[in-house]
């Protein structure tokens, strides 16, 4: 990511929404902050940074262009001779859920008009990409994946030397969909647990060292990949391991733990107040007569 994305981030997002000052500083360097499913008064303000940013720069990150050629320059001077300002603006894409089940390099759904004659009216048009099923094999994983792909991303996995270094260095933007984001995170978390390979040691060492620069801790990686109700869930399980105990069950656990050291001590105190209470009850006039 370049240093201008956050900045313009920051000014679309922060200022528009009239984020608070100290909101809209930090969004300068941090703009998923300024998202609002990540304000302090959402749930998910308590998700890790790590998780704000990966999904800042899956579903809000400029992606690549794919379906049109971005123009450079800020003016265009037309046949005409007249000047005109540039609108780069991305084309709006559609993402059905048949792209999150497969790895489409980046392409999506584009609806669109078509006028085949000046005197007809235009009508809706839906543009697809052209889709294949096909096999690849994943060396960190060790296994066949079937998938359903465009013929770009079979393009783009030839130019990353393999399927592995294709879903490992490609942003979260151009993978786009969950299927691929959940293979980087096997990915991610077989390479911090070290858990390739388990009968080929060297075979596994060799994986370990070819991917070294893509290894992250085991805590990200735990959330990387996973969508809001995936995040939503996690963040629950997390709430109810470290729910606070009550101070009753400390205390009955300290007085039943003291039963059992001083068992004899107890015995003895009980047998002597029972013998004193025996002695007061016979001179007590009052006492219940048997």
């Amino acid at each position: 990511m370049t240093s201008k994305l956050p900045l313009q981030a920051a000014y679309q997002v922060g200022i528009s929404a009239k984020l608070p000052v100290e909101l809209a500083a930090k969004a300068l360097t941090q703009p998923w902050l300024a998202m609002k499913i990540f304000r302090p008064e959402s749930y998910l303000s308590k998700t890790p940074d790590h998780y704000k940013k990966f999904y800042w720069e899956w579903k809000r990150a400029p992606c690549t262009p794919v379906h049109y050629i971005p123009e450079t320059g800020n003016w265009r001077r037309l046949p005409t001779g007249e000047v005109q300002q540039v609108e780069d603006l991305p084309i709006p894409l559609k993402q059905p859920k048949e792209l999150h089940e497969g790895i489409w390099g980046g392409e999506a759904v584009i609806k669109g008009f078509r006028k085949r004659k000046e005197t007809i009216r235009r009508t809706p048009r839906f543009w697809v990409p052209s889709l294949q099923s096909t096999v690849f094999y994943s060396e960190i994983l060790d296994k066949y994946i079937n998938v359903v792909v465009t013929k770009r991303t079979l393009k783009l996995v030839d130019e990353h030397y393999g399927f592995d270094n294709y879903i490992l260095k490609t942003p979260p933007a151009d993978l786009m969909s969950e299927l691929a984001l959940k293979i980087r995170r096997e990915m991610y978390l077989a390479l911090a647990r070290g858990t390739l390979y388990p009968d080929n040691p060297s075979k596994r060492e060799e994986v370990l060292e070819k991917y070294r620069e893509y290894m992250i801790p085991e805590e990200e990686a735990e959330w990387f990949g996973l969508n809001l109700k995936e995040a939503i869930t996690k963040l629950k399980i997390l709430e109810e391991d470290v729910k606070p105990v009550p101070l009753k069950h400390a205390f009955r656990k300290e007085f039943l733990e003291y039963l059992k050291n001083n068992k004899e001590e107890i015995l003895e105190e009980d047998k002597e107040k029972s013998s004193s209470t025996s002695w007061l009850a016979s001179v007590n006039p009052f006492a219940k007569k048997e």
